[in-house]
């Protein structure tokens, strides 16, 4: 990779299940995945099933290019929808492959490796820890940490919020990883994190849910960000029915999106999670509405490659 690379690779945008097929095409079916290149680094954020292409993908390139299997994992929260890739993730299982995680404490009593292996041992996979023979560095990361990657040969480094004054000796051309609890998803809420390499910034903000006049914190967190990626998984009536309430489930309506991206003063923005029941056409018909709004508005699509430099 270049010094100056620094994209978004969406990897799974649909939220709940996968949902291959006919109807889901243009836009995708793999669970909330994302691939960030920043310089040297590959930053992964989240574990759906899209997470699956990319750990094949990064095989090959270290069978045929010699590239190193390297990569820093950083979980919003561990619903299912989130981890359901990992127990394919083929690197996870290979004895040249190192990978810094990093995640929310789930519990005082368990931790974010103890929550990660449930999802990849038995009783819901054969294979057991015996067979995970990659070099796994845990870390429970919180609101305020900021992670700083720079020699990608060194692991990151985690700076706390009473060490904020320390970010200021880092050097200009390090990736910095910021981060954002929001509260706002069953039941202990979900991290945010601001990607920035450069002077660009990336916002990856999925399963948050808006507030009346917009979620004012986030809103700070993602002043100015040359792409802010948000949970939109529900139409506006969807979001309203009396039939079926789905306010405080922890997602957004396409609107509430836009209004943070109007606040934040974005430069772009990315409609996210996608509801397994919308197909590639009712997606469009969201896109063009948001877009009256928004114009820098566009539906995420499974594959689509974003760059920030």
């Amino acid at each position: 990779m270049s010094p100056e690379t620094f994209y978004i690779k969406f990897r799974g945008v649909r939220g709940g299940y996968p949902m291959p097929g006919t109807t889901t095409l243009k836009y995708g079916g793999n669970t909330t995945c994302f691939e960030v290149r920043a310089s040297q680094h590959l930053i992964i954020v989240d574990g759906g099933t899209g997470i699956i292409s990319l750990g094949q993908e990064m095989l090959q390139a270290h069978r045929t290019r010699g590239e190193p299997l390297q990569a820093v994992l950083l979980f919003t929260h561990l619903h299912h929808d989130h981890t359901q890739g990992m127990p394919f993730f083929v690197p996870l299982r290979h004895p040249e492959a190192t990978l810094y995680i990093y995640g929310a404490a789930p519990s005082e009593t368990h931790t974010l490796q103890d929550e990660l292996y449930r999802a990849v041992i038995p009783p819901v996979f054969p294979l057991g820890t015996e067979e995970l023979f990659s070099r796994q560095y845990y870390e429970h990361i919180r609101d305020g940490d900021c992670l700083v990657l720079t020699d990608p040969a060194l692991p990151p480094v985690l700076f706390g919020l009473a060490e904020r004054e320390a970010l200021q000796r880092i050097p200009p051309d390090a990736v910095t990883i910021r981060v954002h609890h929001g509260y706002h998803h069953p039941r202990a809420g979900v991290l945010i994190f601001r990607i920035s390499y450069l002077g660009r910034s990336l916002v990856i903000a999925t399963d948050t849910e808006g507030y009346v006049g917009g979620d004012q914190k986030l809103i700070a967190f993602a002043r100015e960000a040359d792409l802010l990626v948000h949970d939109a998984e529900y139409d506006e009536h969807e979001y309203a029915a009396t039939s079926l309430v789905r306010q405080g489930w922890g997602h957004s309506t396409w609107r509430m999106a836009v209004e943070v991206a109007q606040q934040a003063q974005v430069k772009r923005l990315a409609l996210h999670h996608h509801n397994p029941n919308h197909d590639d056409a009712y997606l469009e018909d969201m896109e063009r509405r948001a877009r009256e709004l928004f114009p820098a508005t566009f539906m995420a699509q499974e594959g689509q490659v974003v760059a920030l430099l």
